[in-house]
């Protein structure tokens, strides 16, 4: 008997799904334009001046209320957007450009709400990232419902949008050669007790910058190609050091394939896809080799190569009477008593004001460079608590940002901004 009552009731749930797909007697399909569709995989298929666009067949339901979107490859510029649109929303729009729609845009972080003009929303996506959209409740008889969007199972805002009685259909946009996504219109998402904790400890909000690196915590994980060197994993802190936070430390969770790791500072408009140190502004302490880069692609032997478990430190040294502020500077003479100091006379004063500007600043003029001339301090490495060396350099405008390179895959590093602190 329990079995016919087992079977009665996946009749039923048969026949609502073919009531359900059947509507006004024609069953319901997904529609797609100039992208490739294969099971839950959309790929781009355009020439990336012409938008493409995905919408499924289905409107969201209190019973189905949520969606995600993976980011399988962001492609030349990870033009994706996620979101909910009309049932015949136009094709060639993103999601979020046309009125009744609204979207979570990755490559910006925008949020698009009728309107092809964008408001800052939430952080930027990158591969690997999961954006979920879904339906936090309904008000029919208003013709409202709010709409919230997710990175990586964390919420990242709601907005409340105007909804037709036929509903908002999943949608999903792309506009660049090589983007790829995986769909799951089934997708569930529950806000757990715990999860504004987690939130609050998440640190993502500490990044300024992030290209090809997903965060969770105070991990950062290489999720680029790792096939050439175009292919680095940048992150940049939000915050330059300052006099009050003037060190920070990464631990090597992971040596990934090649180790191809690197700590050091930016100035904050530095090239996302360059590993630090390898251009103008810039200088960093290479895992791999061992070596140091200021500014250009040709490192010097600096210290030790470093592995799993190692960890790797790089700070300021800035003068006494630096403009920041003159609480928590550091003293050159401790710092001079750390184990494994070199000698002084063996550290060279590497500025990247010395005539070998690359072609992509040189619209930035004398002014500048008389600028920074003027601000000078001394950068430090270390590894596992000893000091490896130390460079003087110039602080270009805006500071010098924490900055994290990796470029191969498997490399997680664990980072601590505030080390010292506490």
């Amino acid at each position: 008997m329990d079995d016919i009552n087992v079977l009665h009731h996946r009749c039923l749930l048969n026949l609502r799904r073919r009531i359900r797909d059947i509507g006004d007697g024609h069953p319901a399909q997904d529609r797609c334009m100039r992208l490739q569709k294969d099971g839950d995989t959309l790929s781009y298929q355009g020439n990336s001046e012409e938008v493409g666009c995905y919408v499924a067949g289905h409107p969201l339901s209190k019973g189905n209320c949520y969606f995600e979107v993976t980011i399988v490859d962001t492609g030349v510029r990870g033009t994706i957007a996620v979101g909910l649109v009309p049932k015949f929303y136009r094709l060639d729009h993103q999601p979020g450009w046309l009125p009744y729609s609204v979207a979570y845009h990755a490559d910006n972080g925008k949020l698009y709400n009728g309107n092809p003009v964008g408001k800052q929303f939430g952080p930027k996506c990158a591969r690997g990232d999961r954006i979920g959209c879904g339906i936090h409740s309904e008000n029919t008889e208003a013709g409202l419902t709010t709409v919230f969007f997710t990175k990586n199972g964390r919420e990242v805002g709601s907005i409340e949008v105007p909804v037709s009685s036929e509903g908002l259909y999943p949608a999903v946009g792309m506009h660049s050669m090589g983007e790829e996504v995986k769909v799951d219109l089934r997708a569930e998402w529950l806000l757990e007790e715990d999860d504004t904790m987690m939130m609050v400890d998440s640190h993502e909000d500490d990044w300024g910058r992030l290209h090809d690196v997903r965060v969770s915590g105070m991990l950062l994980e290489y999720v680029g190609k790792g096939k050439s060197i175009m292919d680095v994993g940048l992150a940049q802190a939000r915050q330059p050091l300052t006099t009050r936070c003037h060190y920070y430390e990464v631990e090597i969770v992971d040596a990934g394939e090649k180790c191809y790791i690197a700590l050091g500072l930016a100035r904050r408009d530095y090239p996302k896809n360059r590993h630090p140190g390898w251009s103008r502004g810039s200088v960093a302490y290479h895992a791999d080799d061992g070596k140091i880069f200021y500014g250009i692609g040709v490192g010097d032997a600096f210290g030790p190569r470093c592995f799993k478990g190692d960890i790797m430190g790089c700070g300021i040294m800035f003068p006494r009477d630096y403009s920041l502020d003159g609480d928590g500077s550091v003293d050159v003479e401790d710092l001079g008593q750390l184990e494994g100091l070199p000698s002084q006379d063996g550290v060279q004063n590497v500025l990247y004001l010395n005539g070998e500007d690359e072609e992509e600043e040189e619209e930035e003029g004398d002014e500048v460079v008389q600028e920074q001339q003027g601000r000078k301090v001394t950068v430090f490495f270390t590894r596992n608590g000893k000091l490896m060396g130390r460079r003087e350099m110039a602080v270009p405008p805006g500071g010098l940002y924490p900055t994290v390179g990796m470029l191969s895959s498997g490399e997680k590093v664990k980072v601590d901004l505030h080390p010292l602190s506490g």
